[in-house]
């Protein structure tokens, strides 16, 4: 891919140093993040190979981003808690698509929905010329994992089995949000010229988003991607992550059905099939590589006990380092079915690649321009009741009990591929092979928690979700300006993308040209529980915060035990 820096342009500096002296002592926390951290922050600072001058104008125009995205604060709760209520699964994502999109369309953005044949996937556009700068973030949830928030234990906010926010990705396009808003209104006013971008990513969960969109050609305009994923701390990474690739795959199998006790001898069970190939992957796993995660449900296993199952299917995650690796799983896992289908004369009725993506890598000048920003900005202050609620939920997990954290984190680097023992997976990495990308974690839930499950969600739509995302936003809002105003910092990036990350590693999907989003994914599943949920969306005509309208006392946690 040619590279595709930004154009220079000239920029009207402040002939006062004493202007961008106090534009940077506007930026919030600065001095309080130098003293606290500051041997911390020079260790972080001596690793960085690209370093940007800010001239007095840019510091001016970060300093007032950050003030704008605190007087944005309501918007963000806002935002936060009715994504949060809406608490839908992936490719299902209707409700929180509209009203994201209804909030740009407002703000003046051009909005293209459906986009790559999934129907709650947009592309909002806003600005013109380079550069182009797309911010994007994941916006499903996960299943059966409804609980209160502000509640330091499981209690379900309707019935139970329902989906919930259990990984937290209700905030990460509310931050982008805020961030676009501010920095739209900095560039009409300064007449600044580039272009915003902002999309969804759909279906994270069955990674079955971001693949379409980039072969449907979302970013073939953009010259810089600043994704977010949420967090409980600040930081951000640069070089070829820990995380694995990964193929989602569908195996059906085709039998005969008979009466069970009948004449069980006229049936071929399929569900035989499918419990053949999970045995044998099992098998398998024994004489593969480490770093691998592989895990498999079974949607279909028949309809009742009396009738030998007919059709049956298994649903495997296969997870690899890169791309050659986890298609060599694939491949291994193919040939197992057709063994699985000989040994119960059954057959193989379809294969069906239903979601993947590549291992990212992120780019290092943008990365290390983020982090700047980071030291920058700097924490949120957490209160004594912020602490408690993470503290009970700690103990009800049975995690230590340390609470929030207050420091940023460090400035990531490369995995150490000889050490390297996967983990896993985010389809970013489809995005990070086509532009350079970077990743901002930002601290809106809660250390320990293990991770799509229902207590990742307790912290959502809580003031510690809320203060997060206003941290996040004032990074996003000031690493754009640098981005739009510093155009050596575009051309480093594809520098980068273009000599380093992609000198030896070149991207190909591992969709097919025929291969078609599964937008069918989780629609019994919604549609069983959404009238009930709907009943709960959050209504901030009426309450000032979704913990009001749920009647919540913040935080309720239940008394530590006494040994």
């Amino acid at each position: 891919m040619p590279p595709r820096p930004a154009p220079a342009r000239r920029l009207a500096v402040a002939p006062l140093l004493a202007l961008a002296l106090a534009a940077a002592s506007l930026l919030p926390g600065t001095a309080a993040a130098q003293q606290r951290d500051s041997a911390r922050a020079a260790t972080a600072a001596d690793s960085l190979k690209y370093r940007y001058p800010t001239d007095a104008r840019l510091a001016a125009l970060k300093a007032e981003a950050a003030k704008k995205i605190d007087e944005r604060a309501k918007l963000i709760q806002e935002m936060v808690d009715q994504v949060f209520s809406y608490g839908e699964l992936g490719f299902q994502e209707v409700e929180t698509s509209k009203y994201l999109t209804g909030i740009l369309e407002q703000n003046g953005f051009k909005v293209e929905r459906g986009v790559a044949g999934i129907p709650t996937a947009f592309v909002a556009r806003w600005g013109s010329g380079k550069p182009v700068i797309s911010l994007g973030s994941d916006i499903d949830g996960i299943p059966q994992a409804t609980s209160k928030p502000g509640v330091a234990y499981r209690d379900p906010i309707t019935v139970q089995g329902a989906p919930g926010h259990g990984e937290g990705h209700n905030s990460g396009m509310p931050l982008n949000v805020a961030a676009a808003l501010v920095v739209k209104e900095i560039m009409q006013r300064e007449k600044l010229q580039g272009t915003l971008v902002l999309w969804p990513g759909v279906a994270e969960e069955q990674m079955a988003g971001k693949a379409f969109l980039v072969r449907a050609g979302v970013f073939k305009d953009v010259d810089v991607t600043l994704f977010t994923h949420v967090s409980n701390d600040l930081g951000v990474s640069w070089g070829q992550s820990g995380s694995n690739a990964l193929i989602s795959a569908l195996f059906k199998f085709k039998g005969t059905s008979a009466h069970s006790a009948g004449q069980p001898w006229r049936g071929r069970s399929a569900l035989d099939a499918v419990m053949m190939m999970g045995m044998g992957w099992d098998m398998k796993r024994e004489h593969l590589e480490l770093p691998q995660r592989s895990h498999y449900v079974i949607p279909d296993g028949g309809d009742q006990p009396n009738v030998v199952p007919s059709t049956a299917s298994i649903w495997f995650y296969f997870r690899e380092r890169d791309y050659p690796r986890t298609l060599a799983l694939f491949e291994t896992a193919k040939t197992m079915a057709q063994g699985a289908a000989m040994l119960t004369n059954t057959q193989v009725d379809t294969i069906q690649m239903i979601g993947s993506g590549w291992s990212g890598h992120f780019n290092r000048p943008v990365a290390e321009a983020m982090y700047q920003n980071i030291q920058t900005v700097g924490m949120p202050t957490w209160d004594e009741k912020d602490q408690a609620l993470a503290k009970g939920l700690q103990r009800e997990l049975g995690s230590p009990d340390s609470g929030l954290s207050r420091r940023p984190g460090r400035l990531g680097g490369p995995v150490n591929e000889a050490t390297r023992m996967g983990g896993g997976s985010d389809d970013i990495g489809d995005v990070s092979w086509n532009v350079p990308t970077i990743t901002l974690r930002y601290p809106s839930n809660i250390p320990g928690t293990p991770g799509h499950n229902w207590a990742n969600s307790i912290a959502m739509a809580t003031p510690i979700a809320h203060k997060g995302v206003v941290a996040g936003a004032k990074v996003q809002a000031m690493t754009i300006l640098d981005l739009m105003m510093t155009p050596q910092i575009v051309t480093d990036a594809w520098s980068y993308f273009n000599d380093v990350q992609t000198k030896t590693v070149k991207y190909k999907p591992f969709i097919a040209a025929t291969d078609q989003p599964p937008i069918w994914l989780n629609a019994d599943i919604m549609a069983q529980y959404r009238p009930e949920m709907r009943k709960y969306y959050y209504d901030s005509k009426k309450y000032k915060s979704y913990l009001e309208q749920l009647g919540i006392t913040y935080p309720t946690v239940k008394s530590p035990t006494v040994p």
